[in-house]
């Protein structure tokens, strides 16, 4: 394979205790012709086989070695971990990462993962993959391979497997996807089922000069959007659907995490926002409500999906959640707030129509937004899925892309 001779496979994990599984992973690769870097993430200072020692991972740590080698093995798994975040980025030979084991190599190795950008060849075998696998994978695309049995010797299962995951990863290192001819700058945007419409009105006003990437705003997906936002890789965004700070607030389960939209603090990107679908919380099957939530404004979206209308209260301190982050950003901004409501559901007649709770959500807004000259906010008697609010969103748009040049490059 060429690429073999230009891009490494990287195989990481604790050599210690995983040696058979990921030489035998190492294996596997060089009889595919790949050049081949082992990784030894082990913190338990035993003498290492593998081609990059754990000592060497351990020194991209903030506080050295010492923080990694601490004897107490959860503190040392979790700043091994950080140190190969760290070691990850400094290597530019890196064509693909696999990685083995259980619940401590995962975790480790997954982190390191992370930190690489999007389509980068990246798997994980686990014996977590059948599960839950948010903390592993997160904003990334990591692929995820369950081991069946324990990463745990070599015999006619882990054989399969191991050999499997190994000639993917040889697969996606050495026979890269053609990088597409389109020329058009990548535009974020963040949709949920409850605001399909203006998302899509939006995305066909803007397709034939933009690259319209929507993310479904599930909690990973606002963080996936800035990921690609951190990585250089977005030329701006259209925040229609800011709902996952709903859930940060009042408790739901499709949170992006406190740090939503700290991205635009850090790079000055045009951004365009609204509150789309901050009328409610989301939590899964009905029964898997919390009890203290019971009595609240329920609505049964599907089988699995319940959601909750956020209160007066919610939705003031909603909005100077909202407010905050918008005042940090560093490019400039258009916040345009649907007075006729956030949601498919959040209008006269519907289930989460609620004018108070809508007031209040953009009077805090309102009164937290500290405008400039290119830091606008702007009320609007809309719903949000009436064309009219698309077609403003894609007019502030086309005001911040036509004066920004990062925009026009990107």
């Amino acid at each position: 394979m060429a690429a073999g001779s230009t891009r490494a496979a990287y195989v990481a994990g604790t050599f210690d205790t995983k040696g058979r599984e990921l030489f035998f992973l190492r294996q596997c690769l060089e009889r595919l012709g790949l050049r081949v870097v082992t990784v030894d993430l082990s913190t338990s200072g035993r003498t290492s086989p593998a081609s990059v020692h754990p000592r060497e991972v351990a020194r991209h740590h903030p506080q050295g070695e010492t923080a990694v080698f601490s004897g107490d093995r959860g503190s040392a798994t979790a700043a091994m971990a950080q140190a190969f975040e760290a070691f990850v980025r400094t290597r530019r030979d890196l064509g693909g990462i696999i990685a083995a084991g259980g619940s401590g190599n995962t975790s480790m190795a997954t982190q390191g993962m992370r930190a690489l950008p999007i389509g980068v060849p990246k798997m994980m075998v686990s014996t977590m993959a059948s599960g839950d696998t948010r903390p592993y994978v997160g904003p990334s695309d990591i692929c995820m391979m369950y081991s069946v049995t324990d990463v745990q010797g070599i015999h006619r299962i882990s054989e399969r497997v191991l050999a499997n995951a190994a000639h993917a990863l040889a697969g996606m290192i050495a026979h890269p996807p053609l990088v597409s001819a389109e020329s058009k700058p990548a535009l974020g945007l963040t949709m949920f089922g409850v605001t399909t419409p203006c998302v899509q009105m939006v995305a066909k006003r803007l397709e034939e000069a933009w690259d319209c990437l929507v993310f479904h705003a599930t909690g990973v997906g606002g963080q996936s959007m800035e990921k690609l936002a951190d990585s250089g890789l977005l030329a701006g965004v259209i925040d229609v659907t800011t709902t996952e700070i709903a859930d940060e607030i009042a408790g739901g389960v499709l949170s992006a995490g406190p740090m939503r939209l700290d991205v635009f603090a850090r790079h000055a990107l045009p951004y365009v926002g609204s509150c789309g679908a901050l009328d409610m919380v989301n939590f899964g099957a009905w029964d898997s409500v919390p009890e203290r939530f019971r009595a609240r404004k329920l609505y049964r979206h599907n089988p699995t999906v319940t959601l909750m209308r956020t209160t007066p209260a919610e939705c003031e301190a909603i909005g100077r959640f909202i407010a905050a982050k918008l005042n940090a950003m560093r490019g400039p901004m258009r916040f345009l707030i649907p007075e006729g409501g956030v949601s498919a559901i959040d209008r006269p007649g519907q289930p989460f129509h609620d004018p108070e709770a809508d007031r209040a959500l953009f009077a805090a807004i309102e009164q937290s937004f500290r405008p400039g000259a290119d830091r606008k906010l702007q009320r609007l008697p809309l719903h949000i899925n009436d064309e009219a609010f698309a077609d403003a969103l894609v007019g502030a748009w086309h005001e911040l892309s036509t004066t920004t040049p990062r925009a026009r490059r990107a």
